[in-house]
C-alpha cells in the first residue's frame, strides 16, 4: 500500500457540474427508452441465449461467495446493524426429552454501508420520479410493482466479471474519497485480458473489504472510493445488465456538486441497472488471479419480497 494522494492527476477531472450531470442523465435516460424489454431495465440485455452461454464460464466447479457475513454489533459504517436473536429452544425446552427446534429471528435495514445488498430499480427517486417516469407516490401506494424487487424473483444469471482496480494500479486498496475512471476500466480490462459486454454482470473491486478488515472500519457514509460517473457511459454502451462493487459503487464525497450519489442516479434511474453495495471481492479477486481468468457464472438470488426497494444478497461465483 502506498501513501500517494488519493485523487492523482489523471484525464478525467475530479468534479463535475450539476449542469454536466444532468446532460449525462438525459443522455444515458434516452439510450435506455427503446425497446420492447424497456420494463426489465438493463435486464433486457442479458437475454437467454446469454444466461445459456454464461454456463460455459464453469470450467472448475468451484465457488465462492461474494457477499460479507451480516454484522449485529454497531460500527461506524453501521450504526444500525442487523438485530438477530435465538427465539428457541426456550429455557424450559432446554435438556428436556423428546423433539424440539431451534428457531431464530433476524431484522435489518437493508440499505446501509456495512452488510452487501441489491438496490431494486425502485431505490432511487430523481426530481420526484422513479425509473422510467414513474411518480414517486406510486411507491407508497403500492403501485410501482414492475421496478420493485418483484422484478428479480427468479434471481439474476449470466456471466460475471472481475475488474480489479487496486491491481491496476500496484495498490492494496483505493483510499476513501478516490474514484475510477472510465479510462482505468477499460486499462483494468487490458491488463486482465478481457473485455466487458452485453448482458455481463459487472463487478469493480476497489478494495473497500481489505481496508476495513486491515485499518478498521470507519463512517463510509462520508468518505469512501467508487466508480466516477462518468464511467455510466461506458457501461451504457457496452450493454452491461448489472454492476456491483465492493464499495458503494459511488464515491463519497460526491464529485457531483449538489447532487448525492450520481453513480446510483445514473445507474438505476436512468439506466435501470440494478446496483450490488458492498459485497466482498477479496476471496474472488485471488481465485481469479490463481487461475489466469476473470469470467465467470454469476447468479444472484434475492429474496422474495415483492414490493421491496432492495435485498440482502449472497451472489456466488461459479469458476
Amino acid at each position: 500500500m502506498t501513501d500517494e494522494d488519493p485523487t492523482p492527476d489523471r484525464a478525467v477531472s475530479p468534479f463535475m457540474t450539476e449542469a454536466d450531470f444532468r446532460s449525462l442523465h438525459a443522455e444515458l435516460r434516452r439510450r435506455a427508452s427503446g425497446g420492447a424489454e424497456h420494463r426489465r431495465g438493463a435486464l433486457a440485455h442479458l437475454t437467454p441465449a446469454r444466461v445459456a452461454a454464461a454456463a460455459a464460464e464453469v470450467r472448475d466447479g468451484r465457488t465462492v461467495s461474494l457477499a460479507a457475513p451480516i454484522e449485529t454489533q454497531p460500527g461506524p459504517d453501521d450504526p444500525q446493524p442487523a438485530v438477530y436473536r435465538l427465539t428457541a429452544p426456550t429455557a424450559p425446552e432446554t435438556g428436556t426429552p423428546g423433539v424440539h427446534f431451534a428457531l431464530d429471528r433476524f431484522a435489518m435495514n437493508v440499505h446501509g454501508d456495512a452488510h452487501s445488498h441489491l438496490d431494486a430499480l425502485c431505490h432511487v427517486v430523481f426530481d420526484g420520479e422513479l425509473h422510467g417516469g414513474v411518480p414517486e407516490s406510486r411507491l407508497a401506494a403500492g403501485a410501482a410493482r414492475g421496478i420493485t424487487l418483484d422484478l428479480v424473483r427468479d434471481g439474476i444469471v449470466g456471466s460475471g466479471v472481475l475488474l480489479d482496480v487496486p491491481r491496476l494500479r500496484g495498490v492494496s486498496w483505493l483510499e476513501p474519497g478516490d474514484f475510477v475512471t472510465a479510462e482505468e476500466l477499460t486499462a483494468a480490462e487490458e491488463a486482465q485480458g478481457l473485455r466487458i459486454g452485453p448482458g455481463d454482470l459487472l463487478l469493480v473491486r476497489v478494495g473497500h473489504r481489505r481496508r476495513r478488515r486491515e485499518r478498521g472500519a470507519w463512517d463510509a457514509a462520508h468518505s469512501r472510493a467508487g466508480l466516477h460517473p462518468a464511467c455510466m457511459r461506458l457501461l451504457a454502451e457496452r450493454e452491461v445488465a448489472v454492476l456491483g462493487s465492493d464499495g458503494n459503487n459511488d464515491a463519497a464525497p460526491s464529485p457531483v456538486a449538489g447532487v448525492p450519489f450520481p453513480v446510483h442516479v445514473l445507474a438505476l434511474h436512468a439506466l435501470g441497472m440494478h446496483l450490488m453495495d458492498y459485497l466482498d471481492l477479496d476471496e474472488l479477486a485471488r481465485a481469479c488471479a490463481e487461475l489466469g481468468r476473470w469470467r465467470f457464472l454469476c447468479a444472484v438470488a434475492p429474496l422474495r419480497l415483492p414490493g421491496a426497494t432492495g435485498s440482502p444478497v449472497n451472489p456466488i461465483a461459479v469458476l
